[in-house]
């Protein structure tokens, strides 16, 4: 049984002048449903207020609630922020913040939205308006856990990593792609810069060699993962060069790795782009089937 988080609020309608796919996470959810009955839905609350206020900046807050974004901070997102997107960008948080918790219990869970991981203090970034890994992140440490950010966008998450820096309670990790966005690049706990062109053997190698170390030097509770599917070969927006089977390996490696050391994890949709959505969708739904296959041939959480 995959434990999934996904609220309506996900399937927003797509404000004009939009080039984000709108429709991914409708579509997501729909390959999901139609793929059987191995899951267990769930449906998160809005992230309260206070828990966005302590990651971002409370000015930046109240426009976004109110969809009253100025236009070169919606230029910098990449779109509008309309009441519809406020709404979204609230219940996102709380649904990576609802699939740690499942994770606690399960040892995974998957949001079906999330990975927001441009998004900066006081302004978003990059499709990304609420960064739902700092939120739930800080929130989680809050209550005691130690907390790694595992991100395998093929964009570096600049905004996790400034947004939790100087943590003891939260680190980072990021592997990416050198040259893509963002071109000035924050400073993680530890990032993994790959050249152009990086196939899935030497990913796959570079993976295991620099987060293992980091996993038996910090010791986390508890693992949020931001599992874009960009690093794929095709990607609109990637520079890497993985193949569906090495998206799988990835995802496959990732799941048994936390859970064969009894590390709870939940997974955030994170980065896929294509003219294709349907296409898109399906390597985001792949990648859950990984993550949570993969998990379910390990011991769960004492």
């Amino acid at each position: 049984m995959i434990h999934l988080v996904h609220h309506p609020a996900y399937v927003a309608p797509a404000p004009a002048r939009s080039q984000y796919q709108w429709n991914k996470n409708g579509l997501v959810r729909d390959l999901l449903h139609a793929e059987g009955t191995d899951f267990a839905w769930h449906e998160p609350e809005p992230m309260p207020r206070a828990w966005l206020e302590a990651v971002h900046d409370p000015d930046y807050v109240a426009e976004v609630l109110e969809a009253r974004v100025p236009h070169h901070k919606e230029r910098r997102i990449g779109f509008p922020v309309t009441p519809q997107v406020a709404l979204r960008v609230q219940c996102v948080p709380g649904g990576t913040y609802l699939a740690a918790q499942l994770a606690l219990v399960h040892g995974y869970a998957a949001n079906t939205a999330g990975g927001s991981h441009h998004a900066l203090a006081d302004t978003g970034a990059g499709f990304c308006v609420f960064n739902d890994l700092a939120i739930a992140a800080v929130r989680l440490a809050e209550e005691g856990y130690r907390v790694l950010v595992v991100d395998c966008d093929v964009h570096q998450g600049d905004g996790t990593a400034a947004l939790t820096a100087g943590r003891p309670d939260i680190a980072t990790y990021s592997i990416h792609a050198e040259k893509n966005f963002p071109a000035r690049k924050a400073r993680s706990t530890l990032d993994v810069p790959l050249p152009d062109g990086t196939g899935d053997a030497v990913y796959l190698a570079t993976l295991a060699a620099t987060l293992t170390p980091l996993l038996d030097d910090f010791a986390p509770d508890l693992v949020l993962y931001q599992a874009g599917v960009d690093p794929f070969v095709d990607d609109r927006l990637g520079r890497l060069a993985l193949s569906r089977e090495g998206l799988v390996a990835r995802d496959r490696w990732i799941a048994q790795t936390f859970a064969g050391r009894r590390v709870p994890f939940a997974s955030a949709l994170g980065g896929g782009y294509g003219e294709d959505a349907l296409e898109v969708s399906r390597r985001h739904v792949a990648s859950i089937r990984a993550l949570g296959s993969a998990a379910a041939e390990q011991p769960t959480p004492a």
